[in-house]
Parts: structure tokens; sequence; C-alpha cells
């Protein structure tokens, strides 16, 4: 029989997930590459202070770090970045440790070229302005790296973006010229590939005030003559992910349905067909260039992600359009996949499974699991088991959630426990059931979670992700107080001790729904959106206009009554705000000023800010500082 657990008070139960284990977890494993049996992915280091290195798998089995400190290998293209390196193909024995690599160094954003037993050596010129010369969504064809450039010009005080210009070009691989522009004219680019015969070049672009989830256009460049025309998309169409089927014709994904599917399309006016259509998503939303939701195998089938709300591996037949779902051990998928021949290369990740790095051979079915983003895991009886629910929102409306009950095998409480809502970044983004210590840390110890993809996110079609257009401040609200709601009358959570939290996008929506709501006892704000007005005058250049689709144009009125800064007074609950002090996204003022407004009317609220950290803590030491912080604040407003 198992043992009789202990009567403890809820948020106070004996943990073995501490700060430092969650601080030093979040390797953020990323854009995994492949050739034969060898492996290639970047991830953080958070006891690094958050540098971004190259990783290696070779055909024997050994796991080396390419790229060694201080070098970091992370781009600031569109400030959230993306695909910083890319593996030289053709180059070296055949082995990953002498192969060469082009990657974007943070410190400069310069291209440099790692040559096995060398010093990175810079290939692309010294930019006259800081950093002003970026680069991400790197491919090698033909000894030049094709690749998205951003360019930023003076025009400022040299705090801003200045200027911002963008276009697609080749570097020579080797250096020694300048970078060739081969298109431009849009504000902003995404996926460049070349097709096999060299002749063409395909590539997604749009301009302000669209996102790339709103409209974007797949677009062909000839460059013989530099000749260019639009195959599919528009204003509103969100075409993604372009790959060549051959010299002809291209794969591509677009929501034209309502749904981002898959099609394909010849590049010379023939009508698009859609490969498998389903109320399914195949992609995700482009916050950051470089990735792709499928690949092409050399067997002509294509290896895909698709799903609603989590996505799952399958292997998908143009010829057919059968569909076949991959017998593996994850239960979703990172939108980034990579293959060379029958062997593919993903992020997969599990409720009790980390995010990891996983080669699969899909022809025999094997999977191997080859880096995970944290190395030790506690017994699983401290895991929450997530379920996933829908939840009636106002008018009806369905709203996705995740919940995670307390869970402690040592531990049990007495009555409903405390709650907290998380609310994800974005606002146009997903919360996955992935396994996250941070979620961990809160429920073993015996305060449950409530991860809300209010009405806004992806994954679930662009009809539930248009609810938030113009609507911004109203529909993520109302969903989050909803949320609470449901907690309450289910008998899941104390009504009393259910608080709030969430970052970016996720912290404006906190502390709109503090203002808005009694439901919550608290809310914890990570480097939330305070002020629209002053948001659009000082945010980076590839969310300038974004307000404009969540909003609406520049208007006082309009502004004052969504912001959370204009709704300050009704807040009465306590305020925890963490901030990095050099975040060019939603810069420290926006923090400052909502905490000098709650300080005004006498509104407790602890404001904690951090020095050299940006838009999402990468260090070590500021994870665990602010983690203790969140749940000292819960300790406090729950039980005091």
């Amino acid at each position: 029989m198992p043992a009789e657990r202990d009567l403890l008070p809820y948020a106070a139960w004996p943990s073995p997930v501490s700060t430092a284990d969650v601080a030093r977890s979040g390797l953020q494993l990323a854009f995994p590459a492949v050739l034969g049996d060898e492996v290639w992915w970047t991830e953080d280091r958070p006891a690094e202070g958050g540098r971004t290195t190259i990783m290696h798998r070779g055909a024997d089995g050994v796991r080396r770090e390419l790229l060694p400190a201080p070098w970091s290998a992370r781009t600031r293209v569109h400030e959230y970045g993306g695909r910083s390196y890319a593996v030289v193909p053709g180059e070296g024995p055949g082995e990953g440790a002498g192969r060469s690599v082009v990657f974007a160094n943070l410190a400069d954003q310069r291209l440099y070229l790692l040559t096995p037993g060398a010093e990175p050596r810079p290939i692309t010129p010294e930019p006259e302005r800081e950093a002003g010369l970026r680069y991400a969504d790197l491919t090698v064809c033909d000894g030049q790296v094709w690749c998205v450039q951003e360019r930023h010009d003076g025009g400022d005080d040299g705090d801003g973006d200045g200027k911002v210009s963008r276009s697609i070009v080749s570097v020579p691989l080797h250096g020694g010229a300048e970078p060739r522009e081969r298109v431009s004219g849009s504000d902003f680019y995404a996926s460049p590939v070349l097709s096999p015969d060299g002749e063409h070049l395909a590539y997604i672009c749009w301009n302000h005030p669209l996102m790339p989830w709103n409209g974007t256009e797949l677009r062909i460049t000839r460059l013989a003559d530099g000749a260019s025309w639009t195959v599919k998309g528009g204003v509103t169409e969100s075409v993604l992910a372009p790959q060549w089927r051959d010299d002809r014709h291209l794969y591509l994904v677009s929501d034209w349905s309502g749904w981002w599917n898959l099609y394909q399309v010849g590049i010379f006016g023939t009508s698009p067909q859609a490969i498998h259509p389903a109320e399914e998503e195949f992609a995700g939303p482009l916050w950051q260039l470089g990735g792709s939701p499928y690949a092409v195998l050399d067997d002509g089938r294509l290896a895909v992600l698709h799903g609603q709300g989590e996505l799952r591996l399958g292997l998908l037949d143009p010829a057919d359009g059968t569909l076949t779902d991959l017998d593996v051990p994850y239960d979703g998928w990172l939108p980034a996949l990579a293959a060379d021949g029958r062997t593919l290369a993903g992020i997969g990740y599990g409720p009790a499974i980390p995010q990891s790095v996983v080669r699969v051979d899909t022809v025999t079915g094997r999977v191997e699991g080859l880096r995970r983003d944290v190395d030790e895991l506690p017994d699983i009886a401290y895991l929450p088991v997530p379920r996933t629910v829908e939840i009636e929102g106002r008018f009806g409306r369905r709203v996705h959630a995740h919940v995670y009950p307390p869970s402690n095998p040592e531990a049990r409480g007495d009555g409903p426990p405390p709650y907290v809502v998380f609310v994800h970044g974005g606002p146009t983004g997903y919360s996955p059931t992935a396994l996250d210590l941070k979620k961990a840390f809160f429920t073993s110890r015996g305060i449950g979670v409530l991860d809300l993809n209010y009405g806004g996110s992806t994954g679930y079609g662009r009809a539930y992700r248009e609810r938030l257009r113009g609507q911004w401040g109203v529909v993520d609200v109302e969903d989050a107080i909803a949320a609470a709601e449901w907690l309450a009358e289910e008998g899941l959570a104390d009504p009393a001790r259910i608080a709030i939290r969430g970052g970016s996008a996720g912290g404006w929506t906190v502390m709109a729904a503090c203002a808005r709501s009694g439901a919550f006892a608290g809310g914890v704000s990570y480097y939330g959106v305070s002020a629209l007005g002053p948001f659009a005058e000082t945010t980076h250049d590839f969310e300038s206009r974004y307000i404009e689709w969540l909003v609406g144009p520049s208007d006082p009125a309009l502004y004052g009554s969504r912001e959370p800064l204009g709704q300050v007074a009704g807040v009465t609950c306590p305020m925890l705000l963490l901030q990095g002090l050099s975040d060019p996204v939603v810069p420290p003022a926006q923090s400052e000023a909502f905490a000098d407004a709650l300080a005004e009317r006498g509104v407790p609220c602890t404001y904690l800010t951090f020095e050299g950290e940006s838009h999402g803590f990468r260090r070590a030491e500021t994870r665990s500082a602010a983690l203790a912080a969140e749940l000292a604040f819960y300790q406090q407003i729950f039980f005091t």
C-alpha cells in the first residue's frame, strides 16, 4: 500500500525541485540540422550567462560542443532571432568535427566561418554602426551563404532602431567580398531557398502593418535577370515555409482554408493543390526565422507536424495524400524539422519527457533521443500530469487550457488548493504540455497551474487566432478571468487563492486582468506591456505596427481604455513586476510606469530589475532569483 501522505499547508510542501534546478534547465534546444547520421543543433547555456552554443552528435555517438566560450551563436534579427547557423555541406571528411559551420555572433552580429581546429573567422564586413548588420535564416549552397540581412542605419539618438531595412543576400563562404543583395523592397523576408538547379530563389515576404500570421506572399526571383513574381499569398493569407519539390514546383504551408495546411504549386502560375486538407495546423507562428514544420525525404514523402494544439509527427505521401503518424514516445514537437535521405531530426517532448533533440530513421522507425533540455529529473511522482480542457468563456466562447494539479507523493492539503493562471506571451503564441520544471516547481509545493491558450493563440485555426483582432485587452483578459472562475466553480481551486502570471504580452494580460476583476489574489508580470502609446514609439521594428492589428490605429481614448496603465485605478490586489534593464522589445519604462502608478495609489507592489537581461531572462542567477521572488510572493498573498 502507498505510504500515507502528510497533511501540510499548501505552497509549503517539501519539494526536490529547487530554483537552481529550474534555472539550469531551459537549454532551449533549437534548429536541428542533419547530414547522414550526424545531427547539429543550438542550445542555450543559462549557467554561462545565457550563451548560445552549437552542438554536434556524430555517427560515433559522441556529443561535441563546436563553439567554445565566449562565442555565442545568436542573431538579433527581429530581436527574436532564429536560426543562427548553417552546416557547410561537402566540406571535411564527413564527420561533424571536420565540417565547417557558419554562424552569426551575438556580440557584433557578423557572420563567422568556424573551421575545425581554428578560431572563427569573420566573412561579413564590420558595420559602421555597432551590430548594424544582422543575419538570420542561413543556408549554404555552392559556396554562398544565403540569408536574410537586417540593416540598422542611423537617424535617432542611438538608443532605438533608427532606420531598419531588410533584404535577402548571398555571402561568399570564405569572405573576401561584400554581401550581394539579391532581393529587396519588402519590409520583411523569411525562408530563402534556392531551386535545385540554382536558377530561382523562393522566399516569403510581407509588409507593415501585417505580421507573418496575418498575411504574407510566397515570391520567386529568377536570379539570371532579377525578375520576381508572386506565386501564392496576400494580405489575408499567411503562407509559410516554402521548399522545392523539383526545379519548377514548390511545397508550402498556407492558411487559405482557415488552417495552416500543406500545398504544392508550380512556379509559373499553376493552381495550388492541397496535399492533405484537414482542420489541423501543419505549422506554427513565425516568431523566429529559420524553422521548418516539415521536411522532404529522399523517397518523396514529407515528414510533417500536424494537429490541433499539440503537433504530432507523421509521414505524408504527396502522391495520394496519405498521412500516417509515426510511433514515437513524444506527444508533441516544436515546428523545426530537418531531414537528409531517410533520417529526420526534430525537437520532441512529452508531459514527462523534457524537450529533446531526436533522430528518427523513417524506414526502420528507430527513434533516438540525443540531448534533453533537463539532464536530471525528479521522481515522476513529483511531476504534474496535465489535463487538456475546454472552458466556456464569455458569450459561450470555447477557450483552451491545460490544467496541472498539485502533485507530491509526500504531502497532501486540506481543501481546494491555490492555483496560478499562466498566460503565455506573443500574444500570438501557444502553451504546449511539454515538461516544464517551472510548473513542477509550483505543483510539487502544492500550487496548481492552469496554462491558458486564450483566444488569439495559435494551434486552433485562423478563426481562433483572429479572435484577438482589435480585441487585445478584451478577449485575452475575459478568457483569463473565465479560467479563474472556472477553477473555482469546478472546485479545483480555492476562490480566494487564485493568482495570475505572464510575460511580455502575457504580462499585459496579467496587469489588465487584475485591473478589471477581483478574481485574482495577486498578479506577477514579467516585462509586461503597460502603455500602448509609448510601446508603439519605442519597441523594435518587427512589432512596431502590431498594435494596429491588436487594438487599432493610435487613439488616446481607445488606448487608454485598453492598456493596463489606463485602468490602474481598478487594481486592488498585490503585484510583482520583474524586468530586464536591457530589454529592446518591452523597455523598462513600461514596468516602471505601472509600478509608480500602483505606489501612488498605495497598492502593494514589488518591482525587481535585472541588469544585463533582455526580453526573456537567460542567466541562471536571474532565473533563480526571479523564481524565488515569485514563490515568496504567492506564499505571502495566499496565506497572510
